[in-house]
């Protein structure tokens, strides 16, 4: 299957409820060689809106944190579990992401991603393990077939509790270095 196709099916899809409420189906967006790949949970109202991921204010403050580290946002590529939006921005449904997770598998396999964040704890339950604790467990480090895998918080949840800030911009430095150590 090429890109192409995956977004096509993924814009026709009607494998849960969630199409009928949706404006667009929010597939993704960037490189599509990029050795790293962000994996939030669903699409919120502003990315509904657009048909991109991460474009609201959670999205620039991930923006923010890529540049201080030194991360292009065109090197990489940005998707959620869900392609479409919930009601009301509620935590996804498992049937929901049941329903999603194809695309996001399939996606993987195009991309082939040497590194995989998971922005925040809902993602992380689905792709590092599910009993995964954000707060105790960000910035640790997986490794699945291959691809190494960490957590770090939801900018969403920092323009909620600007405390765990700093805790971000250590997990995306941590980010970086592992990024420049498959360069050497």
């Amino acid at each position: 299957m090429t890109w192409d196709e995956l977004r096509a099916e993924c814009t026709a899809c009607t494998r849960c409820p969630l199409h009928e409420t949706r404006n667009n189906c929010v597939f993704g967006a960037g490189s599509e060689k990029a050795r790293l790949l962000f994996v939030g949970e669903a699409p919120g109202e502003r990315e509904d809106a657009t048909g991109m991921p991460f474009v609201g204010a959670a999205g620039q403050l991930l923006d923010r944190y890529l540049e201080a580290v030194g991360i292009e946002r065109s090197d990489v590529y940005i998707t959620n579990v869900l392609k479409c939006r919930p009601p009301k921005n509620r935590d996804p449904l498992p049937a929901e992401e049941d329903a999603c997770l194809p695309f996001l598998r399939e996606q993987v396999r195009l991309l082939r991603p040497k590194i995989i964040v998971c922005l925040g704890r809902i993602s992380a339950m689905r792709l590092i393990k599910p009993d995964f604790k954000i707060t105790r467990e960000h910035g640790v480090w997986f490794e699945r077939a291959g691809v190494r895998m960490c957590a770090v918080y939801h900018p969403s949840l920092l323009l909620r509790d600007p405390r765990k800030r700093e805790d971000m911009y250590t997990d995306m430095k941590a980010v970086k270095a592992e990024l420049d150590a498959l360069a050497e």
